[in-house]
């Protein structure tokens, strides 16, 4: 565990101001799936009138993802999985995106 807390002070910035802030808008719109779903078939229904239209879904949508940015447990749950990989990445020098891709049957 002192490991973990060694690299949580090393954090750069742009680390905590952006990449986190990326994690935790990618896992938002994970955990609001449905309400992301609703709102993008309100817009292609809609066409031109999406704006009219769809008020209803954005401010659900919206209302969900903002819980989600403003939970500072949320925040924390995304730095800590932000230092796992990042350290994990320290050891294999193998971005987490590639690590987890599958090999072909072939091989």
């Amino acid at each position: 565990m002192e490991a973990v807390k060694e690299e949580e002070l090393k954090l750069r910035h742009v680390e905590t101001d952006v990449l986190i802030p990326k994690m935790m808008r990618e896992k938002a719109k994970v955990l609001c799936a449905e309400k992301v779903e609703a709102f993008n078939l309100c817009c292609k229904d809609s066409g031109l009138f999406m704006v009219l239209k769809c008020r209803e879904q954005n401010a659900a949508l919206k209302e969900c993802l903002t819980v989600h940015y403003k939970d500072p447990a949320f925040f924390e749950e995304c730095k800590r999985e932000y230092i796992q990989e990042k350290m994990e990445f320290k050891k294999t020098g193998i971005p987490s995106k590639n690590r987890t891709q599958k090999l072909p049957a072939s091989m």
